[in-house]
């Protein structure tokens, strides 16, 4: 079957439309009091999640190097979203879990990507919205959170 839409166009339409969810996001984000969260950052503080981590597994969840983490933990630390601590277990290991301040950014978070998903259904009806959805499961993986994203793209 032959199209007048070259192949190319699909992953470019797929990533500009993560795109515009996700500047949409931040600039929410922004006038909601966090406006110093980067893309990047959200993958990071998924990736901790409401538990703790190391920088070691950190670099292993995210598919970037121990050193890549560390520095993109010290950014977060810097501006209000991690803290380190000293693992009560080994003292010799840094834990590091979200503060307050970055729980609230992934709640957030959670809420501004339900308003822009209704958006987008307001915009092309929500039987559209559910399909798309629907078909895009049919042809990804089923593990949804993919968090190595950043250290694909080559990013932290």
């Amino acid at each position: 079957m032959s199209s007048d839409i070259p192949g190319f166009e699909l992953p470019l339409r797929l990533l500009l439309g993560f795109r515009v969810l996700i500047d949409e996001l931040h600039a929410e984000l922004g006038r909601q009091g966090h406006p110093d969260m980067r893309p990047t950052h959200g993958f990071v503080m998924q990736a901790i999640g409401r538990g703790s981590t190391t920088a070691v597994d950190l670099g292993r969840t995210l598919g970037v190097s121990k050193q890549a983490a560390g520095k993109t933990i010290d950014v977060l630390e810097r501006i209000g979203y991690v803290e380190r601590t000293v693992d009560p277990h080994d003292t010799r290991r840094k834990i590091v879990r979200l503060t307050p301040y970055g729980v609230d950014a992934l709640v957030r978070s959670g809420h501004i990507f339900e308003t822009l998903r209704e958006r987008w259904a307001g915009e092309l009806g929500e039987e559209r919205v559910q399909a798309m959805v629907a078909d895009l499961r049919k042809v990804t993986p089923p593990d949804l959170f993919r968090l190595d994203t950043p250290g694909w793209f080559g990013t932290l």
